[in-house]
């Protein structure tokens, strides 16, 4: 979790940066698509402090009213960060592309525009690689996309999309700006923008479709279900697992609860002894397992209730 701190960190203040040097940049030379990577930089700088708005709160311990704590609220965040970054940073330059298809206008002093992108991308791409070491550390093996589609991290995936939207972004309004300059035609500058707004709401998208499904309830990955039901049936008295639920509380947290067949000759203090051993086993062999609620019962030939039946692994 503090590897994904810093890379949120490093991208505030890279956003930062940006978004002050293509302001100034579009005063210079009236550029369309250097006022929509402006936007769209600033919108990234309020998404890194809403992202670390959420990391702080999601750390507040837990109340009579909350009583699996605030974990969630990284969740909340992120799904926040997903329409800032639709209305204000997609929408703004869909609308700023349009307007200037309607009347073009040829972005003046190139050279500044140019030297300002090109900046740009080199804080950007120091920034992306600081995304991209920290996230290498928890993909465990998983590609790119499946990173994204599987990860509990949502500031990890938030500050990889931007970035790399970002990195693509300056692309697109580079191009704009010097095929406009060069054919003396300012409807290029113009798509360079409807480009941007496009990438942007896309991105958005893709955000508000995972942090959706996060803040529903997601169980654990099928790496950890398969660590978590080893732990559980290789436990000494622990005769079968018939029953498993798991739910993120949080990036780092993890619910789980299950109905367990043990020895039948056991006695209570054996049971309690049981059930507290197979519960040290769950949580060393996966960590973020921190709410554990392991029930005895029985498994019977006639019972086939849903509550009967195990967890699937994935």
């Amino acid at each position: 979790m503090e590897g994904s701190r810093s890379a949120v960190v490093a991208a505030f203040f890279a956003n930062l940066g940006i978004a002050l040097a293509k302001f100034l940049g579009f005063v210079f030379t009236g550029a369309a698509s250097l006022l929509a990577e402006a936007v769209h930089s600033v919108a990234d700088t309020g998404n890194q402090a809403l992202l670390l708005l959420g990391g702080h709160r999601a750390r507040r311990r837990e109340t009579p009213e909350h009583p699996f704590g605030y974990g969630r609220e990284q969740y909340f965040w992120a799904f926040v960060v997903a329409m800032v970054l639709f209305s204000l940073g997609g929408l703004f330059a869909i609308y700023e592309g349009i307007g200037k298809i309607r009347h073009p206008h040829a972005p003046e002093n190139l050279f500044v525009a140019i030297a300002i992108l090109v900046v740009a991308i080199g804080l950007e791409t120091a920034s992306l690689g600081k995304a991209v070491r920290e996230a290498n550390k928890l993909r465990r093996g998983h590609s790119w996309w499946e990173f994204v589609r599987r990860s509990k991290n949502p500031e990890m995936v938030v500050v990889l999309l931007e970035d790399l939207g970002a990195e693509i972004g300056l692309a697109l309004a580079l191009a704009g700006v010097l095929t406009a300059r060069v054919t003396g035609d300012g409807r290029w500058d113009a798509a360079g923008s409807l480009g941007i707004g496009v990438l942007l709401v896309a991105i958005a998208v893709v955000l508000a479709v995972e942090t959706k499904s996060l803040l529903i309830g997601e169980g654990a990955a099928p790496r950890d279900l398969a660590a978590i039901r080893s732990a559980i049936e290789g436990a000494p008295s622990v005769r079968r697992l018939i029953h498993m639920r798991t739910e993120h509380l949080g990036p780092g947290e993890l619910l789980v609860g299950a109905k367990v067949e043990l020895d039948p000759g056991l006695g209570l203090p054996e049971v309690v002894a049981a059930i507290n051993e197979t519960e040290g086993r769950l949580r060393a062999a996966v960590p973020a397992a921190r709410v554990v609620y392991l029930e005895p019962d029985h498994l019977s030939e006639h019972r086939d209730g849903p509550d009967d039946r195990i967890e699937p692994a994935g």
